[in-house]
């Protein structure tokens, strides 16, 4: 039997081909595309795309990496090469809003490409559910996560590095559940420990890792979900909740995950 709930989505150079041009790029990013946890919010987010009929298309084998570890890790002539190959394939396809669901990419976009020639509408997917909250068109009335309490995670580079806090509470806002903010939040929030290229190199010497602090700020506050909106920052909690034992207690979820699980898509 055919499964009708199967999403198709559209690669832009097939859309083109056809002598159209959608409104977004939706940029995957590395994390994903290639990892098996990331690639669930992937999903996820291509669902509220598909269910809100937002016209939008992925560079499919075209999409290669922003550039964004090596020129954190200081390699700047990789970076450089890697940003020229997106900026030409932007140009061909005529690129002006990007959709990502990484706010390392976000960043990288938004505030490096311009350098280089690369000037673009960029927009992380959080600030692109708040205006569909704001606008009135993404209602979560939904008691799945009635009981459930929530507490969020600022990711650095959608956060401090990009003054973005609103946004993904709004989203969270708009969900029907109790809401409870950590000790240090917003500006003062305290980094998972994987920006700035850590998260591909080992730790370095010290009481005590970086995720490990952070997880135990967010089971501080009793919540049984932590909100993120970054691969590396659902890396790191998912890996301290386990370091902690508390992987069968407290699930940590993606926004766009739980949007999805209040629209019951």
């Amino acid at each position: 039997m055919e499964n009708t709930n199967k999403i198709v989505v559209p690669v832009m150079a097939d859309v083109f081909a056809k002598g159209e041009k959608p409104e977004f790029l939706f940029w995957v990013g590395c994390a994903g595309a290639f990892d098996d946890r990331y690639k669930k919010v992937v999903r996820a987010f291509t669902k509220i795309l598909t269910h809100f009929k937002i016209d939008y298309a992925v560079l499919g084998t075209e999409e290669t990496c922003t550039g964004d570890p090596a020129r954190r890790a200081g390699n700047e002539m990789l970076y450089q090469m890697q940003a020229l190959t997106n900026i030409d394939t932007f140009s061909r396809y005529e690129i002006k809003k990007i959709l990502t669901i990484c706010p390392h990419c976000f960043n990288i976009f938004k505030n490096d490409y311009p350098d280089l020639g690369g000037n673009y509408e960029v927009i992380h997917y959080t600030q692109f559910l708040q205006g569909l909250v704001k606008g009135g068109k993404l209602k979560m009335d939904s008691d799945v996560f009635q009981s459930k309490k929530i507490t969020f995670h600022d990711p650095c580079y959608l956060g401090r590095a990009n003054k973005e806090y609103a946004a993904p509470r709004d989203v969270l806002d708009a969900i029907p559940a109790e809401k409870v903010e950590m000790h240090r939040n917003k500006s003062f929030a305290l980094c998972c420990g994987a920006g700035g290229g850590q998260m591909f190199k080992e730790a370095e010497a010290g009481e005590k890792e970086i995720f490990i602090e952070r997880t135990e700020e967010a089971i501080a506050t009793g919540a049984n979900i932590i909100a993120s909106s970054c691969p590396f920052c659902m890396t790191m909690l998912t890996d301290g909740l386990k370091y902690k034992n508390k992987e069968e207690e407290i699930q940590n979820l993606d926004i766009a995950e739980l949007v999805v699980g209040a629209l019951n898509l």
